[in-house]
């Protein structure tokens, strides 16, 4: 069946704005260790492992519990850039905790965060 000029430019100009358009990607968390709502030993390590890579200047976590104590976190990046491994660097007290998270996508910045609670028995 064939297309009048009107209609077949009419299409290629749809086709070219959307090719024209920036692809704005966010890292996803896809796993965690701990998970979500987990009640763990204190954790030696924790690892969050995203949808794509990640840049490591502009990513990290943030360990707190509900009366403003928090531990800080040494963070290191996989070798395929997809996997932010944080050490704590001080230890747990037993209770409730919240990992903050946030990840910047290596290819172009676009930033995303979230948080989850686990519990230290």
């Amino acid at each position: 069946m064939p297309v009048s000029p009107a209609k077949g430019t009419m299409f290629a100009v749809l086709c070219c704005s959307f090719t024209a358009l920036p692809a704005f990607a966010e890292a996803q968390l896809v796993q965690s260790v701990p998970v979500a709502e987990a009640v763990i030993a204190a954790p030696k390590v924790i690892k969050l492992t995203f949808s794509e890579k990640i840049t490591p200047a502009l990513s990290g976590v943030t360990l707190s519990m509900g009366d403003g104590m928090t531990v800080s976190a040494r963070t290191s990046l996989s070798d395929d850039g997809k996997t932010l491994t944080a050490r704590p660097t001080s230890p747990f007290m037993a209770g409730p905790w919240k990992l903050s998270w946030h990840a910047a996508s290596a290819g172009d910045g676009h930033k995303s965060e979230g948080a989850f609670n686990f519990a230290v028995k």
